[in-house]
Formats: C-alpha cells, structure tokens, sequence
C-alpha cells in the first residue's frame, strides 16, 4: 500500500508518500480502505519527534479516519460497511487495521468524508465534556481555542447540554467563527484577560494550554470547578496552590485519548456515538471542516494547522471510491 512516511527525522516536513507494507489483522481486528484521515495537533507533534506512538500502534501518522471494511477478520462485521475510526495511528494510508470496538457507523448528518476528521474530535469531547465533567445545563464551560477543531465540537456539544459557553481565541474572525457556533462569550487572549473576566465563574474548563494558563485557569473556577487539561501547547510545568483549591473543592483532571486502553477506547466509541450521534441527527451539531488535501499533500495539510489560521478541521483525501 501507499503511506506517508517521514523521510527525514530531523525535518518534521518531509512527509512524503511511499510504499510501506499493508496491515496484518490481529484478533478483534478489521481491515478498513481508509477514504479521509484527520489531522490534529497530535500528528504535528509526531512528525516532529515530540510524541510516539504507543507499543504496538502503526509508526504511520494519523489518529482518525473513515472508509469501508474489506477484510472482517474474526470479527462480527461486514465488509463492505462504511465506518468511522478512531485510531491509535496509521490513518494517513491506503489501509489500517482496527479494534472493532473502535469502529462507528457513519453518523445521520455526516458524509463518509467528513466523518474522516471527526471521529478523535468527538470521542475527545464527548470524554471529557460528558464522561469526566458530567457537564449539565446551567454550568459554565470555558474553552480555550474554540475555534479549532476540538473547540468547534466542545461549543456545540455544550450547547446541546444547555451550558453557558465562553471561549478564547486570537483574532475576531475566529471569534466570529465561534459565535456562529453559538458560543456566549467571546474573548480575544491577545486584547484581554479572560482570568480577570471570568473570575470564580466557571464550572468547567477545556484546556488545550497546560502550564502557561494554570493560575489564570484556576482563578476562573468556580466552587466544585473542573479543570480539564487535554493539551500543553503552552508547556508542561506549573505550580498550583492547593490551599486555594481545598475549601473551593476544585479539581485538576489531565487526560489523553491516544494511550488508552482498547477496551477504554471501545467504551468511549460506544458512549460517544450514544450521546454525540444523535446531536447530529437532529442539526444540533455540525462539523466543521477548514480545508482537505489530498493525502500526498500531508506536508501542506500540516503547515496549514500550523499556520493557526484555520477554524474547524483540516482532513486527508485518501481514496476517491473506497470501495475501489
């Protein structure tokens, strides 16, 4: 089959595709034509050497993708069935076996192509927003960087809960971007202090920062706040004052999606198609994607994330006709 392969190590750019072997099924598994991949942070993160697969996982780039199985293995499904898959790597190729617990049907709302980029995206959330902070209607949600693919989702989600949703983004056309999404306040990080706005008035937080914006975060919870840290584009490192923290009962909760269990991953594909699928259905949801490219263009796909100007997602072309 045909993969993007990073040539050089020390080129985070030199993403080129290449002949690399196809998948062997392992038990539990089915063989997916992958039609669109994904792309996140997580695969700029890779390519640059900054975060491993996990053991056992593809090298190959590539957290998410859709397409139509055409080997089931020992498994109960059917080839020729068009899914969505959330993946611990190996979606950006021509082929990529899957746990069938992390296999979604294509959701009411969706086409096969833009269920591609949505599957990490939503699994994410719908764990974080739904399973950690149990967010209900009348809480407050702050999201740092709603305007990318996670915070596009996270806003909608939010608003089908019945939540107040704040945001921070960098510029007033992604800010504009989540207002359409229907998000409540909106903060430019570059023009004010979203820790002196929304002081002690928050119930949850989805932070994508990690250390830059722990005090400002923690001074934004409210009595029983969550804080919910997904990613550290802002460093690793911080203290906390737990004093503070005790007679507020607030909470810390630092998760990762990619490194869990396959069994941990199948529950959270299973509740996720439960809670978010349906907000498809209905039109209360809808997913955003900023640009595709075809997967030969994986280098041009990524600078583009890179750039920060893109709201919504940015996806990979895989295959035209996946049943080809």
């Amino acid at each position: 089959m045909k993969a993007i392969t990073l040539t050089d190590p020390a080129d985070a750019a030199s993403l080129a595709l290449r002949d690399a072997p196809s998948p062997t099924l392992h038990p539990g598994e089915v063989l997916v034509k992958v039609h669109t991949a994904g792309v996140n942070r997580a695969d700029l993160l890779q390519a640059q050497g900054h975060y491993p697969p996990p053991p056992g996982a593809p090298e190959t780039i590539g957290l998410e993708c859709s397409g139509t199985i055409v080997d089931a293995g020992d498994t109960s499904q059917r080839p020729g069935e068009e899914v969505g898959c959330l993946l611990a790597g190996g979606g950006y190729a021509e082929y990529v076996a899957v746990p069938e617990g992390q296999l979604a049907p294509i959701p009411e709302g969706l086409s096969l192509a833009e269920t591609g980029s949505f599957m990490e995206v939503a699994c994410t959330v719908w764990s974080n927003l739904g399973m950690v902070a149990g967010l209900r209607a009348g809480q407050r949600l702050l999201i740092h960087g709603g305007a990318g693919g996670i915070g596009a989702c996270a806003i909608q989600v939010a608003k089908a809960l019945g939540a107040e949703v704040a945001v921070t983004a960098g510029s007033g056309e992604k800010l504009e971007f989540c207002r359409e999404l229907r998000a409540d306040i909106l903060i430019n990080y570059r023009e004010r202090d979203f820790a002196e706005e929304l002081r002690g008035s928050c119930d949850v937080i989805l932070d994508i920062i990690g250390a830059k914006y722990l005090d400002r975060n923690m001074r934004c919870l409210a009595l029983d706040g969550q804080l919910i840290i997904i990613g550290l584009q802002g460093g690793t490192k911080a203290e906390v004052n737990l004093g503070a923290m005790l007679p507020r009962r607030q909470s810390i909760h630092a998760t990762t999606l990619r490194a869990r269990s396959v069994a941990d991953k199948a529950s959270i594909v299973s509740a996720t198609v439960d809670n978010v699928w349906p907000m498809l259905a209905s039109g209360a949801l809808s997913h955003r994607v900023h640009a595709t490219y075809p997967l030969a263009e994986a280098a041009r796909a990524h600078a583009a994330l890179r750039s920060g100007e893109v709201a919504g997602k940015v996806a990979l072309r895989v295959s035209e006709d996946p049943a080809a």
